[in-house]
């Protein structure tokens, strides 16, 4: 036993220094009150990191976009002028920039999810400390306090690490993208966009749908969490009632989320068609190049990624919001029971 533990102890320098590293320190308020908004208790976990973590994920969106010209210089300098050194040499940048931006991409992964669990750490010390008042002063026992403070919490404060990230990251690579096609070959690509804005108009209406079935969710789940240790009344509660009103409603929320992402995926399907009949079409007039071609083949890939990553953030957020305006709910409830006399 002790040969294993003297094994795992001395396992691997990296892990031991990251088994070292401290979490960040949420300065408290001396108010039990929850944040008045997600976004205040975002920034109220993890403050100006929120800042840095939004520079370095437009950093590795910038590196993410120097490939696309890469390829098209490649195949239209390189290739064409069949030169040796240029393809060497622009072969070369290539590789340094994907390093690169792997190395910043894995140290932005690594910060995220410090600010994560870290705001995850200091949520459920606070809300089982505001839970265990309420039961010292003779509250009664809350078994939704057993999902808020293992699930709730997980993927509430996961997103404190996550949200800024997808946003400056997902906004800065549309961008990008998008301006680099639009300078480049202007025809092209405002054809292939066009496939790209009913993602945008159509996503917001299935997603408030979306948002109501998860709210209907989190409350039943409180309530098996509540009753799954009761009477018999609870069990037969939870057998006849709970569970088929849980699978009703995961049913209903697959259907929308997978049918939005079907048609998501038809329309993002759509665009390097149109790239390469469209654009094949002005390369046989000699009005542009195969290297643009190649180039915006990668280009719609760069702008229809952050596009469904955008989504899936505004999804995670309305998601993320719907969970934290419940347990603020929760703990002002708990406030209120505390507050009466005993």
């Amino acid at each position: 036993m002790s040969q294993i533990q003297s094994e795992d102890a001395g396992s691997g320098s990296a892990e031991g220094r990251i088994d070292d590293l401290d979490p960040l320190e949420v300065e408290p308020t001396g108010d039990d009150s929850p944040a008045e908004s997600l976004w205040r208790y975002i920034w109220r976990m993890s403050g100006k990191h929120q800042v840095c973590i939004g520079l370095l994920a437009v950093l590795v969106a910038i590196l993410d976009l120097v490939p696309i010209e890469l390829q098209r210089r490649i195949v239209d300098e390189a290739l064409m002028e069949t030169s040796f050194e240029l393809l060497v040499l622009y072969g070369a940048i290539y590789l340094g920039v994907v390093v690169l931006h792997q190395a910043i991409k894995f140290g932005m992964q690594m910060y995220q999810g410090w600010i994560s669990e870290s705001a995850i750490r200091y949520t459920r010390r606070h809300l089982m400390g505001l839970y265990h008042q309420n039961k010292s002063k003779g509250g009664p026992d809350d078994g939704s306090a057993v999902a808020i403070v293992t699930n709730e919490v997980d993927k509430l404060g996961g997103f404190v690490g996550e949200g800024t990230v997808q946003l400056a990251s997902n906004i800065a690579l549309l961008i990008g993208a998008s301006g680099y096609m639009l300078v480049v070959e202007p025809q092209i690509a405002l054809f292939g966009l066009a496939f790209m804005v009913p993602q945008i108009l159509l996503t917001p209406f299935l997603q408030r749908r979306l948002n109501r079935l998860v709210e209907v969710r989190v409350g039943y789940m409180r309530d098996l969490s509540g009753r799954v240790s009761g009477s018999d009344d609870d069990a037969s509660k939870v057998r006849e009632d709970i569970i088929p009103q849980l699978y009703r409603n995961r049913m209903r929320f697959f259907f929308v989320k997978f049918g939005l992402k079907a048609l998501l995926n038809l329309l993002n399907a759509l665009a390097p068609i149109t790239v390469l009949l469209y654009g094949g079409y002005l390369v046989i007039e000699g009005h542009t190049t195969v290297g643009v071609i190649v180039a915006f083949l990668t280009g719609f890939q760069r702008v229809s990624t952050p596009i469904r990553q955008l989504i899936a953030f505004y999804r995670l957020a309305a998601q993320a919001d719907v969970q934290h305006s419940m347990i603020a709910r929760w703990m002002n409830d708990i406030r209120e029971r505390t507050r009466k006399p005993t």
